[in-house]
Protein backbone atom coordinates (compact mmCIF):
# COMPACT_ATOMS: atom_id res chain seq x y z
CA UNK A 1 0.00 0.00 0.00
CA UNK A 2 2.62 2.80 0.51
CA UNK A 3 4.07 2.17 -2.90
CA UNK A 4 0.29 2.85 -4.06
CA UNK A 5 0.47 5.99 -1.80
CA UNK A 6 3.43 7.60 -3.24
CA UNK A 7 2.55 6.86 -6.53
CA UNK A 8 -0.25 8.91 -5.76
CA UNK A 9 1.26 11.76 -3.96
CA UNK A 10 3.76 11.91 -6.72
CA UNK A 11 0.97 11.71 -9.84
CA UNK A 12 -0.45 14.75 -7.60
CA UNK A 13 2.79 17.16 -7.32
CA UNK A 14 3.23 16.75 -10.79
CA UNK A 15 -0.45 17.60 -11.67
CA UNK A 16 0.15 20.78 -9.24
CA UNK A 17 3.33 21.57 -10.47
CA UNK A 18 2.08 21.72 -14.41
CA UNK A 19 -1.05 23.42 -13.15
CA UNK A 20 0.86 26.08 -11.54
CA UNK A 21 3.14 26.07 -14.80
CA UNK A 22 -0.12 26.62 -17.03
CA UNK A 23 -0.83 29.79 -14.48
CA UNK A 24 2.71 31.52 -14.82
CA UNK A 25 3.36 30.72 -18.40
CA UNK A 26 -0.64 32.22 -19.12
CA UNK A 27 0.79 35.50 -16.83
CA UNK A 28 3.71 35.35 -19.36
CA UNK A 29 1.98 35.50 -22.50
CA UNK A 30 -0.54 37.92 -21.31
CA UNK A 31 2.39 40.64 -20.10
CA UNK A 32 4.61 39.97 -23.72
CA UNK A 33 1.33 40.30 -25.75
CA UNK A 34 0.55 43.56 -23.91
CA UNK A 35 4.28 44.59 -24.75
CA UNK A 36 4.09 43.77 -28.12
CA UNK A 37 0.46 45.14 -28.91
CA UNK A 38 1.57 48.66 -27.52
CA UNK A 39 4.72 48.43 -30.15
CA UNK A 40 2.96 47.52 -32.96
CA UNK A 41 0.25 50.33 -31.82
CA UNK A 42 2.58 53.08 -31.40
CA UNK A 43 4.16 51.81 -34.86
CA UNK A 44 0.44 52.03 -36.50
CA UNK A 45 0.29 55.38 -35.03
CA UNK A 46 3.27 57.00 -36.32
CA UNK A 47 2.36 55.02 -39.88
CA UNK A 48 -0.87 56.95 -39.72
CA UNK A 49 0.44 60.54 -38.90
CA UNK A 50 3.53 60.53 -41.43
CA UNK A 51 0.68 59.32 -43.91
CA UNK A 52 -1.31 61.85 -43.28
CA UNK A 53 1.34 64.79 -43.43
CA UNK A 54 1.79 63.12 -46.78
CA UNK A 55 -1.07 63.69 -48.10
CA UNK A 56 -1.04 66.97 -47.10
CA UNK A 57 2.02 67.84 -48.85
CA UNK A 58 0.70 66.31 -51.98
CA UNK A 59 -2.42 68.20 -51.91
CA UNK A 60 -0.32 71.37 -51.73
CA UNK A 61 2.00 70.00 -54.19
CA UNK A 62 2.37 72.68 -57.33
CA UNK A 63 3.76 70.09 -59.52
CA UNK A 64 2.97 66.79 -60.89
CA UNK A 65 6.89 66.17 -60.42
CA UNK A 66 6.99 67.79 -57.05
CA UNK A 67 3.62 65.40 -56.23
CA UNK A 68 5.77 62.36 -57.02
CA UNK A 69 8.61 63.62 -55.27
CA UNK A 70 6.88 63.59 -52.31
CA UNK A 71 5.50 60.43 -52.73
CA UNK A 72 8.40 58.92 -53.51
CA UNK A 73 10.14 60.10 -49.95
CA UNK A 74 6.75 58.78 -48.29
CA UNK A 75 7.52 55.51 -49.83
CA UNK A 76 10.74 55.35 -49.00
CA UNK A 77 10.58 56.44 -45.33
CA UNK A 78 7.63 53.94 -44.81
CA UNK A 79 9.57 50.97 -46.22
CA UNK A 80 12.78 51.77 -44.06
CA UNK A 81 10.41 52.24 -41.21
CA UNK A 82 8.89 48.66 -42.05
CA UNK A 83 12.75 47.46 -42.33
CA UNK A 84 13.97 48.59 -39.50
CA UNK A 85 11.02 47.49 -37.34
CA UNK A 86 10.31 43.90 -38.15
CA UNK A 87 13.32 42.45 -36.73
CA UNK A 88 12.28 44.28 -33.39
CA UNK A 89 9.00 42.98 -33.48
CA UNK A 90 9.94 39.49 -34.28
CA UNK A 91 12.45 39.84 -31.23
CA UNK A 92 9.40 40.64 -29.09
CA UNK A 93 7.25 37.51 -30.48
CA UNK A 94 10.61 35.31 -29.65
CA UNK A 95 10.58 36.98 -26.16
CA UNK A 96 7.01 35.91 -25.80
CA UNK A 97 7.45 32.10 -26.86
CA UNK A 98 10.85 31.95 -24.81
CA UNK A 99 8.97 33.45 -21.21
CA UNK A 100 5.97 31.63 -21.81
CA UNK A 101 7.81 28.77 -21.95
CA UNK A 102 10.52 28.98 -19.17
CA UNK A 103 7.93 28.04 -16.19
CA UNK A 104 7.68 24.88 -18.18
CA UNK A 105 10.85 24.48 -18.03
CA UNK A 106 11.62 25.15 -14.81
CA UNK A 107 9.02 23.03 -13.91
CA UNK A 108 10.60 19.80 -16.06
CA UNK A 109 13.81 20.63 -14.20
CA UNK A 110 12.61 20.40 -10.40
CA UNK A 111 10.60 17.41 -11.40
CA UNK A 112 14.28 15.86 -13.13
CA UNK A 113 16.56 16.74 -10.12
Amino acid sequence: MPKIEKLTDNFQRLGSDGFDATVRSYGEVNRGLQALTARLTDNAKEAFEDATRTFHQVVGAKSLQQAVEIQTQYVKRAYDTFVAEAPKVGELYWAVVQDAYAPFERAFAERAA
